[in-house]
């Protein structure tokens, strides 16, 4: 058996473990513990594919709020039935055909990428027109402009009213056997001649284009498939919580997903995978703090917001003393196991 095969049926082997766990879960677990579970695939598969644009092709991307923002309002729109659509759009009515189309649940979701890959192929021209702390800004605008554009659209994104029960389609089925696609999706573009050009942009743009290699073009596959899978798990967090409003997809959102990143380390898909599962259950495991607690005679009122202080300082701190992330540039590796359980036989 070649190092290939062997590493394949271990790859199988894992995912079938995975979903054999997350069976379990569903079949005994509680609502609470499904929830996490589902919050933690979400954020696997936004940090896995702003991770693509971000740290492999060294693009600093500041606009994926607006993908998801997108996707999460193009499934919810599909998913509704007319009836619903009716009662929820009480200003303005909603918009033809979208106030008679009602798809299942997993076409919306692909249309939802589909509309969100297109609008990051209409605004790829100028956002590739320039690099560094002016591609930011202008990332940073479109996801403003979506926002803002959110809140303004009556008749069809019902404005600052947002969309309200939805249906809880989502469930662990869904949001882990779209995130394991990502992951495989996304590792075999990095592994091929695609990503090694990729690498190679981050590295030095300029060498890369003397050695044949189009910016424009590998920049902008990077842009459409992180854009694609930000839709698709923007239509599983709308019907994940099943009520989406424009407040709901601020910057801050995109501020997560970077510190998913940062902390996991940029260009690692393994550290994504990291940081997102750290991230989505560190937010629930530090609810306490935000509560009122008495630790004896001292008593300490609850602080809003005190979840983002402590995430903030577990940044600051992993940038000080591992300036790289947790996985730096590394990624998982059955060949690096193997080599370790073999050194602790010798």
């Amino acid at each position: 058996m070649t190092r290939e095969q062997r590493n394949l049926i271990l790859n199988i082997l894992a995912i079938v473990s995975l979903f054999i766990i997350l069976w379990l879960f569903n079949r005994y677990g509680t609502d609470y513990q499904i929830r996490i579970l589902n919050n933690i695939a979400v954020f696997i598969i936004l940090a896995v594919s702003y991770n693509l644009i971000n740290g492999i092709c060294g693009v600093l991307n500041l606009g994926p709020n607006a993908f998801i923002t997108i996707g999460a309002y193009t499934s919810a729109l599909l998913t509704m039935s007319p009836a619903e659509k009716k009662i929820s759009f009480i200003i303005e009515p909603l918009i033809w055909p979208l106030n008679v189309i009602q798809l299942p649940f997993g076409a919306s979701l692909v249309v939802a990428g589909i509309v969100t890959t297109v609008f990051a192929f209409l605004i790829s021209y100028p956002v590739f027109r320039v690099r560094g702390d002016y591609l930011a800004i202008v990332t940073l605008g479109f996801g403003e402009v979506i926002r803002v554009l959110c809140n303004a659209l009556q008749n069809l994104t019902n404005g600052p009213l947002g969309l309200k029960g939805l249906k809880p389609y989502t469930n662990l089925w869904w949001s882990w056997g779209i995130a394991v696609l990502t992951i495989i999706i996304v590792q075999k573009l990095i592994n091929s001649s695609w990503g090694r050009a990729m690498k190679a942009i981050r590295e030095d743009e300029i060498a890369a284009k003397a050695m044949g290699i189009d910016p424009f073009r590998h920049l902008l596959l990077a842009f459409l498939i992180s854009a694609f899978f930000s839709g698709v798990a923007g239509g599983l967090l709308a019907h994940l919580i099943t009520t989406i409003s424009p407040t709901l997809f601020t910057f801050f959102l995109t501020f997560n997903l970077l510190m998913i990143i940062v902390v996991g380390g940029l260009g690692s898909t393994t550290g994504a995978v990291i940081g997102a599962t750290l991230f989505a259950w560190g937010n629930e495991a530090l609810r306490f703090v935000e509560s009122p607690m008495q630790i004896g005679p001292l008593y300490i009122p609850g602080i809003p917001g005190m979840r983002m202080v402590i995430f903030s300082i577990i940044l600051m701190v992993v940038i000080i003393f591992a300036r790289k992330g947790i996985m730096g540039q590394r990624e998982f590796s059955w060949d690096w196991i193997f080599s370790k359980i073999w050194s602790q036989r010798i």
